[in-house]
């Protein structure tokens, strides 16, 4: 409940990014935020008012000169009345507006009477975010104090389109809500932090990879955690489908060996986080051409030599950091594996999940972990992804302090 008790006025502008600030409402009340929705003419010709109540379980302001909602001055108590507004999406038509101090609705009136500090996510077409009048809006606005989160590069909604100019995902500005609101505690400020992701392919042939399971959610998702906390954090990944986590330095590798390297690059560091699903065995040697299946001989046999052990060679290591977190990914016998894994890796955390095909773990964006340490065992209940990162974070700070 990161946001708990946060009231959180979020402004909704005219574009076809609003149908993202249905699932922001609903992520900002998952983390305990009171969400008070403001609508422009726009907005409401994309997403109903009646969806939008229905997702903050409130009244949604649109008018500025309504009878019932200005009888004690409501703009300016919207203004007042939070502890963040977000601008979700926040046209260019809007950001003009803000820079240039004009009132002529309900939303740009809250925005030039508000005292409270403001997130801008800006969603337009490419074109219109790099016009040179956009970038003079967005320029005031920063000088101004405003926080902004995204635009993101992406195809548009309109076909053939693509470039800068998506809005942020949900999640991102979540993460930017809580930077802002949390008082700038960075408990990990100074603090350095290397975190496998995803799997490793281990190529049999140009065309062929031996692989394990891995979407790279978690980690990807521990990497963003750590930096929330104010770490320096360094991210090898595997092949994923993700973004790149803000304020993180990535480096993509395929095959184990490649991870190794550019962990052992990453050292000294304080923190190891291993989550990626590092494929345990390679093919001994590669094959230069596609292998060919030739009719009634059979599969080829393939030779197949050990790869390289990442959580037990930093949990060895002459420059071990401080704390060492191992992931243990098992479908039985789940707190003794990890209770074996923890004491043979070297790690102060072993962090295991059954991921049984039935428990949907794998690729999928909720997980159910048990923190095994030499002390004992904590199980934590049903949570997301993104949820476990923060607390793992968390704890990976406090064992620091």
């Amino acid at each position: 409940m990161s946001l708990a008790g946060k009231r959180i006025l979020l402004v909704i502008s005219g574009g076809i990014a609003a149908y993202k600030s249905l699932d922001l409402i609903r992520r900002l009340r998952e983390r305990g935020a009171q969400v008070r929705p403001v609508m422009t003419a726009g907005a409401r010709e994309f997403v109903t008012p009646l969806a939008v109540g229905a997702l903050s379980s409130g009244h949604v302001y649109t008018d500025l000169f309504s009878r019932e909602d200005e009888q004690d001055v409501g703009h300016i108590r919207l203004a007042r009345d939070c502890d963040l507004i977000i601008v979700a999406p926040a046209t260019a038509d809007l950001m003009a507006k803000m820079a240039n101090g004009l009132a002529e609705d309900l939303a740009s009136t809250v925005l030039l009477a508000t005292d409270r500090p403001v997130l801008v996510a800006p969603a337009m077409n490419p074109k219109m975010w790099s016009h040179a009048a956009t970038r003079r809006n967005v320029e005031t606005l920063r000088r101004d104090g405003l926080s902004f989160v995204g635009p993101n590069a992406g195809e548009m909604a309109e076909g053939g389109e693509a470039g800068l100019g998506r809005m942020a995902e949900p999640l991102e500005i979540v993460a930017a809500a809580e930077d802002l609101l949390d008082g700038g505690r960075k408990p990990l400020a100074g603090r350095r932090a290397v975190v496998t992701s995803g799997p490793t392919h281990e190529p049999i042939d140009p065309v062929r990879y031996i692989a394990n399971r891995s979407s790279g959610r978690q980690g990807h998702a521990i990497a963003a955690a750590l930096a929330k906390l104010g770490a320096d954090v360094t991210l090898v990944s595997g092949p994923v489908t993700l973004p790149d986590p803000r304020g993180v330095k990535v480096i993509k590798v395929e095959r184990a060996e490649e991870m190794l390297a550019a962990v052992l690059g990453a050292l000294p560091a304080d923190i190891a986080v291993m989550v990626a699903a590092v494929a345990d065995w390679r093919v001994a040697t590669e094959n230069t051409e596609k292998i060919k299946k030739t009719p009634g001989e059979g599969p080829p046999p393939l030779m197949l030599a050990e790869n390289p052990d990442i959580l037990k060679t930093i949990g060895h290591h002459a420059q071990r950091p401080k704390v060492v977190v191992g992931f243990a990914a098992e479908t039985q016998d789940v707190e003794d594996n990890g209770r074996v894994k923890l004491r043979k890796k070297g790690a102060d955390l072993i962090v295991a999940n059954d991921v049984s095909p039935e428990t949907g773990i794998m690729g999928g964006t909720r997980n159910s972990v048990k923190l095994i340490t030499a002390a004992g065992i904590e199980e934590w209940p049903d949570l997301s992804k993104d949820e476990v990162a923060g607390r793992l974070a968390g704890w990976i700070a406090e064992r620091l302090s």
